[in-house]
């Protein structure tokens, strides 16, 4: 799962706004106050000058740090390739380059191919906001190693990530999250704990990451982009988003049209939608892909229930019966209705995860939470083992971003649309609404400008089954690019995204356009393979 990625508890608190602030940043406006849609290869004065004219000391990757999740080195490719790290050296504000600086950490595996062939750099960001792109591109490299034929693969922390100068806030590890419940259902003492716990968050975030809060929202991210391009050495800016780095990549091609090249938006964030009304999108994909596995759990004769309303409601009250009484497991720990709903959104993300889920579902019913706590683990930024700051990163981004900010009335009065709209899933994202609240710097707007006239044609896939960014946003993205920019290709298919499914016909159209320029036909369809027979 290259993109953002559902969590329990921690995650739950500070990410139900990873679920419910809707995965986009929110910034329609150049940090210098412009409306952006001009660009080209970007002038700079002369406090600028220094940052466009530095080199990059590129040396084998280390083992990544903590704040990027630790781990070990990457290894190296099948060929024999290293990876290799630098420190891009940007303004921490773009608005004052004269200032203090920040380093943007870079990772990148050289083209395979023959010189002769190579386009140039391809760059990833693969969403969240909060991944550190320098441990997810090895991770996911095999998915991309046709693409390397012709481009060097770039992935980079953005800026408030990892070691791009990481936002930190609660300690990680702590246990204070363990004492809230993301999803309030006993009373007030329950609402005031939650609102405490973000108010505490928000106050630990200021006071130890308080200079560089104001500066990693996404505008700053996309001038940090165009550096790169132009000191990776390359005239246009290659580009490969998926969910976040789907709106990363549209404020990109606003601010600089002129300077995009082949560029593919995967697992696309609706530019349309306020806080709340992404919240309520995300309640809707994620309902209708839980419908869809139980579809396919009533086809199996599965042990949930005779057809899907029976299987939503079986999951509802075994939330609600852990929420008030968790499972302890073989190991000792508990599931706990947060961690619950971790693992059933997590699997959700990849339909190769269903039956693991179904066999999770069906234990939690008989009393066992074995299965479905190793879901929450494996499938999300679990509080036990997750010491990235990614969920840190992610509130910061998003709140810069995003001029919403919800109060506890503001849920209660949406509350039961939430329900309504999807029963499991709809007031853990109501809840994280909550998130931004008291936040100590402005949001920019409701939702990102990306308008990109002059831009080159821009390929978007949509998955008409992605739980976390709606396949409408694919519509509403080409829509706001403007015409001859935005270009659709749907795929019929379950999870996050489409690339990394694995389906040959997605593969084979983004390839296809990364590699020799060729857009697939109008009105261009993918279709999913069923699971396997025994799957």
């Amino acid at each position: 799962m290259p993109s953002i990625r559902a969590t329990s508890a921690a995650a739950l608190l500070s990410a139900a706004a990873l679920l419910s602030c809707s995965l986009t940043a929110c910034t329609p406006v150049a940090q210098d106050g412009s409306q952006g849609g001009g660009g080209g290869t970007a002038t700079t004065g002369p406090d600028e000058g220094r940052f466009w004219k530095q080199s990059l000391d590129w040396k084998d990757c280390p083992a990544p740090s903590l704040l990027q999740g630790g781990g070990e080195a990457p290894a190296l490719l099948s060929d024999g390739t290293r990876w290799q790290c630098a420190t891009l050296q940007a303004p921490l504000d773009w608005k004052k380059p004269s200032g203090e600086s920040v380093g943007i950490e870079l990772i990148r595996a050289r083209s395979s191919g023959d010189a002769k062939d190579r386009i140039g750099s391809l760059l990833f960001n693969f969403g969240g906001p909060g991944g550190s792109g320098v441990t997810l591109l090895p991770a996911l490299a095999s998915d991309y190693e046709k693409l390397r034929s012709r481009y060097d693969l770039v992935s980079f922390d953005p800026r408030g990530v990892g070691n791009s100068r990481g936002v930190r806030c609660l300690d990680a590890g702590s246990g204070d999250e363990d004492r809230v419940d993301a999803t309030p259902d006993d009373g007030a003492d329950e609402i005031d704990a939650l609102v405490a716990f973000h108010r505490e968050t928000v106050a630990a975030c200021e006071k130890n990451s308080g200079d560089v809060l104001p500066h990693v929202g996404t505008t700053e991210t996309a001038r940090d982009m165009d550096l790169m391009r132009h000191v990776l050495g390359d005239d246009k800016l290659h580009y490969f988003g998926i969910s976040y780095g789907t709106s990363l990549g549209g404020v990109y091609a606003h601010l600089f049209p002129e300077n995009v090249g082949r560029a593919v938006l995967d697992a696309v964030v609706d530019p349309t939608l306020d806080a709340m009304e992404k919240a309520l999108g995300q309640a809707g994909g994620f309902q209708l892909a839980f419908e869809h596995f139980a579809a396919w759990c009533v086809e199996r004769g599965c042990a949930l229930g005779d057809d899907v309303a029976e299987i939503v409601e079986t999951a509802v009250e075994l939330e609600a019966d852990l929420d008030d009484a968790p499972l302890t497991t073989s190991d000792g720990s508990e599931l706990d209705g947060d961690a619950f709903l971790a693992a059933i959104v997590g699997a959700l993300y990849k339909q190769d995860y269903w039956p693991a889920l179904l066999v999770g579902l069906e234990a939690v019913a008989n009393d066992n939470g074995d299965i479905m706590l190793d879901l929450a683990k494996a499938l999300s930024q679990h509080r036990f083992d997750d010491a990235s700051n990614r969920n840190d990163a992610f509130r910061a981004i998003t709140c810069d971003d995003s001029s919403d900010r919800y109060t506890v009335a503001d849920v209660e009065e949406r509350m039961a649309e939430f329900v309504k709209t999807s029963p499991l899933f709809g007031p853990l994202l109501a809840w994280g609404l909550l998130a931004c609240d008291g936040w100590p710097v402005p949001g920019e707007a409701e939702h990102p400008e990306v308008s990109a006239p002059g831009a080159p044609p821009i390929l978007l896939v949509g998955n008409t089954g992605d739980p976390a960014t709606p396949y409408e946003g694919a519509a509403r993205m080409a829509e706001r690019l403007g015409k001859g920019v935005g270009f659709e290709l749907t795929y019929k298919g379950e999870g996050h995204g489409a690339y990394n499914s694995g389906n040959a016909c997605v593969r084979n159209a983004v390839d296809a356009y990364l590699l020799d320029g060729k857009l697939p036909k109008s009105g261009a369809v993918c279709e999913a393979e069923p699971l396997p027979e025994g799957k």
